[in-house]
């Protein structure tokens, strides 16, 4: 089996190569590029296991190469933003990126995401390969459903709907706490943020895209309606 391959692209050519060696040393195949030309260049040649993405660049920006990946592949991102404020990272992961780290990152925590994100969408594409063999325990979520051993949200032909790592935690503690109101505090708790600052701040937004996917009518939602002043509840049956 070859070794995956994980793309870093960072237009500061120490950053780029430091974190190059460092991820080869342990075992991985790596391709360094400079900007997003030459990235959109080697994806016509080569699909990467991983993208390690700069978020500042000229040219062409982070966010927007998230937003083509996200729209065209199903390639993981691990963003490397330049602060560590709270923007810069909700405006990551609300584009689609897996996990994101401040710059100047340590690399031995670097090492770590990069083998989550690729564990747990090797994992993904995996189960939804088996999941019309497989059947599994499911949660009807208006227009899809949620496989909660696969982690995925299908439609009625089992057409795997993308689903990002938070956005799966957040209907997991919907699925779990039916019919009943969850402020954000607790869908904080349940959903065991890891950045609990960010996530907080972010949940009214990726409840928005979550409805989009899953709402019969997403600017009247049924599924999951808000409780004014209290929270959100997951009504299964709309």
């Amino acid at each position: 089996m070859s070794e995956p391959l994980i793309v870093v692209v960072d237009d500061e050519a120490p950053t780029r190569e430091m974190i190059g060696d460092y991820i080869r040393m342990n075992g991985y195949e790596v391709e360094l590029c400079d900007g997003g030309a030459s990235f959109r260049q080697l994806l016509d040649r080569r699909t990467p296991d991983l993208v390690v993405l700069d978020l500042n660049m000229p040219g062409e920006d982070g966010l927007s190469i998230v937003r083509f990946l996200k729209g065209e592949t199903q390639i993981p991102v691990v963003m490397l933003t330049a602060t560590a404020s709270l923007v810069d990272r909700v405006v990551g992961l609300e584009l689609g990126a897996d996990d994101y780290l401040a710059k100047p990152c340590e690399l031995r925590e670097l090492l770590a995401r990069i083998r989550s994100v690729i564990r747990r969408s090797t994992a993904t594409a995996a189960a939804s390969a088996a999941l019309p063999e497989e059947p599994r325990p499911r949660v009807r979520f208006g227009t899809k459903w949620l496989d909660l051993e696969a982690q995925l949200l299908c439609d009625d032909d089992g057409q795997a709907v993308q689903l990002v790592h938070s956005e799966f935690s957040l209907l997991k503690a919907f699925a779990e706490n039916p019919r009943r109101v969850l402020t954000r505090e607790r869908l904080l708790d349940l959903a065991s943020a890891r950045d609990t600052d960010a996530f907080d701040r972010a949940i009214d937004v990726r409840i928005t895209r979550i409805r989009k996917k899953i709402e019969p009518d997403p600017q009247h939602p049924t599924v999951i309606r808000t409780v004014r002043g209290s929270g959100y509840v997951f009504s299964p049956t709309g």
